[in-house]
């Protein structure tokens, strides 16, 4: 239950961060609800995970997830670079993710 939980944080954090992204670029309500919301839903998504794992590993996990997905969603849809070592970086991050879900 505590992965499913970690997940939708991570999950919410890439809209958080897209709507972040979105509301630099334009202040409207839509973009900001997605910011707000976003960051909301994952811290609370989190915290609920740390019931059921432990705290470095679910923060972990959610800030590599994250962070992976805010790369892809910023290379796919916002234009950034996508070069070859970016691609391996975020391919590094997603294997600590499942090496810490194998071990735990």
């Amino acid at each position: 239950m505590g992965w499913l939980f970690v997940v939708l944080a991570s999950v919410s954090e890439i809209i958080g961060a897209a709507g972040l992204k979105l509301y630099s670029q334009q202040k409207t309500l839509k973009n900001g609800v997605l910011y707000i919301g976003g960051f909301s839903a994952s811290f609370g998504f989190l915290y609920t995970s740390f019931q059921y794992l432990q705290v470095s590993i679910a923060y972990a996990v959610w800030i590599g997830v994250g962070t992976a997905g805010a790369v892809l969603i910023n290379m796919f849809l916002f234009g950034e670079s996508k070069n070859f070592g970016r691609f391996v970086s975020v391919g590094l991050i997603i294997v600590g993710v499942i090496g810490l879900r194998s071990v735990s």
